[in-house]
């Protein structure tokens, strides 16, 4: 598919690394909020019999995929799988097995950004969406964070520390 989206732009001004940072930042903020849902008590009597069980197991779901987004952002930036599988307490080969499917489907992404649907009309994204649009997830993250990280003074605490793409210029 050779046509181009309003995002091939603003996506070709930032590296694969700060698209694949801007995903697991995407991923860490599903993961924060998921778990600031947990720490409220007020709401407990309308919570039925084991609903904060069900609202654990889903950080469980959530912080799963900000691992295999770090994976992704890791690799991006050049890290080993020696590197990556001493954190994950498991050795290179099984790292490397088991995100594997995982990198393939980022890689894919860039050869082929989206994919029509069913009707052939509407293009469905095969990147996340941070990165598939990253002028977006940079305003919303920024703002996120702005709004959520006490200590952090910095006006685009996100967005100014990605790695951009040079210049055409």
């Amino acid at each position: 598919m050779t046509e181009t989206t309003p995002y091939d732009a603003d996506r070709a001004r930032f590296t694969r690394q700060a698209l694949a940072r801007l995903v697991l930042c995407d991923h860490a903020v599903d993961v924060a909020d998921g778990a600031a849902g947990l720490v409220a008590t007020g709401n407990d009597p309308d919570t039925g019999p084991g609903g904060r069980v069900s609202q654990a197991f889903q950080l469980l779901e959530l912080a799963e995929r900000a691992l295999v987004s770090a994976v992704i952002y890791e690799r991006e930036r050049g890290s080993s799988w020696t590197e990556i599988a001493h954190y994950l307490g498991i050795s290179p080969a099984e790292a490397e097995e088991r995100f594997a499917s995982n990198l393939d489907g980022w890689n894919t992404a860039f050869e082929v950004p989206y994919r029509l649907d069913d009707t052939g009309r509407k293009r469905i994204p095969q990147m996340p969406t941070a990165a598939y649009d990253p002028a977006w997830a940079c305003d919303r993250l920024d703002a996120w964070a702005g709004n959520r990280l006490i200590l952090v003074n910095d006006e685009c605490p996100v967005s100014s520390g990605l790695a951009m793409a040079p210049s055409e210029e």
